[in-house]
């Protein structure tokens, strides 16, 4: 007797959570019930695109602007949910968060770290990727706001700035490209899921992903673009 497929559940919605105005950036996702450590929240959604796509839609993006819905979910995908996303964008970043963004089956959603009370704002940490030629006020441009008593001062990861190094001059001839930045490197865990922490995108310098197999990968914080123009991991609402 053949066994009847499994249907995943749809989360492009959810009755749990609801948006507004936040005190740490713009809007922000809060709780609208009591949410269970371990719960899959929200999955987040939007258009699939190249990573040199998403890179060529963020190129004229202002170097000083964080804000992003860049979302890495792999080596050739990126999400960008300004085009058809969810209410998955508005998560504000936070150095203590209480949730965490994971991929599975090439698909990126929002988990509950811990047990979460109605009305407390749902945050992950968006581990958006340095790289060698940020420009020396990345910081700023990332800086964090979330209030955490330990906070980094910024989202990106890791905290330390790497030594620039010079690089040859391009030839006259060869066309600048903006870059993306992603979230944080992903993480594998040994579970029946594997699971991966989601990268997120920079807008010119967002976040990037990882891997994923049957079971769960963490993914590491970072959106490739979900953060400077490019492809920063994260994203800022």
């Amino acid at each position: 007797m053949a066994t009847a497929a499994k249907v995943e559940p749809d989360l492009t919605t959810t009755d749990l959570i609801e948006v507004r105005r936040s005190d740490v950036h713009g809007l922000g996702v809060f709780a609208a019930k009591p949410i269970p450590k371990g719960a899959r929240i929200i999955e987040y959604v939007g258009e699939r695109v190249s990573h040199d796509e998403a890179d060529r839609r963020y190129e004229e993006k202002d170097a000083n602007d964080s804000h992003t819905f860049l979302f890495i979910v792999d080596k050739k995908t990126v999400i960008d949910a300004g085009v058809d996303g969810n209410d998955a964008r508005f998560f504000n970043h936070s150095c203590d968060p209480n949730c965490e963004s994971t991929v599975a089956k090439r698909r990126v959603f929002i988990e509950a770290m811990r047990d979460i009370e109605p009305g407390t704002e749902l945050t992950y940490d968006y581990q958006i990727h340095r790289e060698d030629d940020d420009p020396d006020n990345i910081d700023e441009v990332f800086a964090c706001r979330c209030g955490f008593p330990q906070c980094r001062g910024t989202m990106l990861w890791p905290t330390e700035r790497k030594s620039k190094r010079t690089k040859p001059k391009k030839k006259a001839h060869s066309k600048s490209v903006a870059k993306t930045k992603t979230k944080a490197k992903t993480k594998t865990k040994a579970k029946t899921k594997t699971k991966t922490k989601a990268s997120a995108k920079k807008t010119p310098a967002k976040s990037k992903s990882k891997s994923k197999s049957k079971a769960k990968k963490k993914a590491a914080p970072a959106k490739k673009a979900a953060k400077k123009k490019g492809k920063r991991s994260g994203r800022r609402g």
